[in-house]
């Protein structure tokens, strides 16, 4: 089992450090296992979810400790982040070159309209929202930067409806998967959050099996994490992911380069 996608305390909504997600992840039989916190910026925007810039160094420092104590397991170092481009520079030179990252994660928490940036957390409810919110995903693609996008269907927290909106943006989205060869995330975190009321019943806020099924008529592969934001849930929901793979016959992604 591998997952790379993992959080440590310095983002402020997660438990734990890097050694006791280890712990956990060796004990559950995981052989590669990513930290993926939420990065930092260098203005330190949206500090209230994650490390304050200055903790950079603590957070690597604790990534190449835990390396050297537990080497029966393969630990990755990554970041998890939103893309803009007044943060390309900062992504491409700063943690892929200066501090060597293994891999990036794109994550759409936020996303821009092109006048101001909006949380997906509640901003998503009309139309419009979702051509911006399938726009940035595109865009965060199209960056290069990013290995896999976390959670591409996580519109689902606060668009209710599945509709002509939301098949629109997800084959945006999907179509350019296909064509930049970007992995998509089956995460596994929406598995275990609370259901929400939408038109045709109560559904997991993500992922979505509208979006998966969508996903199924595109050339697409898939990358299955727990998102873990707390030790015990290091492998926590990996099988779900991999009982909605199957069901829409999902090819798994295949991230062997990372681990050389």
């Amino acid at each position: 089992m591998k997952n790379y996608h993992t959080h440590t305390f310095r983002c402020k909504h997660a438990s734990g450090d890097v050694k006791d997600y280890v712990k956990v992840a060796i004990e559950n039989g995981i052989t590669v296992l990513g930290i993926s916190d939420h990065t930092p910026l260098p203005d330190n925007r949206w500090l209230n979810v994650r490390m304050h810039f200055s903790e950079l160094g603590n957070y690597v420092n604790a990534i190449i400790s835990a390396k050297s104590e537990f080497t029966q397991i393969k630990i990755l170092k990554g970041m998890e982040c939103e893309y803009a481009k007044e943060y390309h520079s900062f992504y491409q030179e700063k943690l892929l070159g200066e501090y060597g990252f293994d891999y990036l994660i794109g994550a759409p928490h936020y996303f821009t309209d092109g006048n101001e940036w909006k949380n997906t957390y509640g901003d998503l409810v009309h139309g419009k929202d979702l051509i911006a919110y399938g726009n940035y995903v595109v865009e965060s693609m199209q960056s290069g930067l990013f290995r896999f996008i976390a959670h591409p269907d996580l519109f689902g927290n606060s668009y209710l409806p599945w509709d002509e909106n939301t098949i629109a943006c997800s084959k945006d989205i999907l179509q350019a998967a296909e064509e930049l060869k970007i992995p998509l995330e089956i995460n596994g975190l929406g598995f275990r959050k609370p259901r929400v009321n939408s038109p045709k019943g109560k559904r997991r806020m993500y992922p979505l099996d509208e979006f998966w099924e969508l996903a199924s008529g595109y050339n697409i592969s898939v990358v299955l994490n727990s998102d873990a934001h707390r030790p015990q849930d290091v492998a926590a929901s990996i099988d779900k992911g991999l009982a909605m793979a199957q069901k829409y016959q999902l090819k798994i992604a295949d991230l062997a380069d990372l681990e050389e």
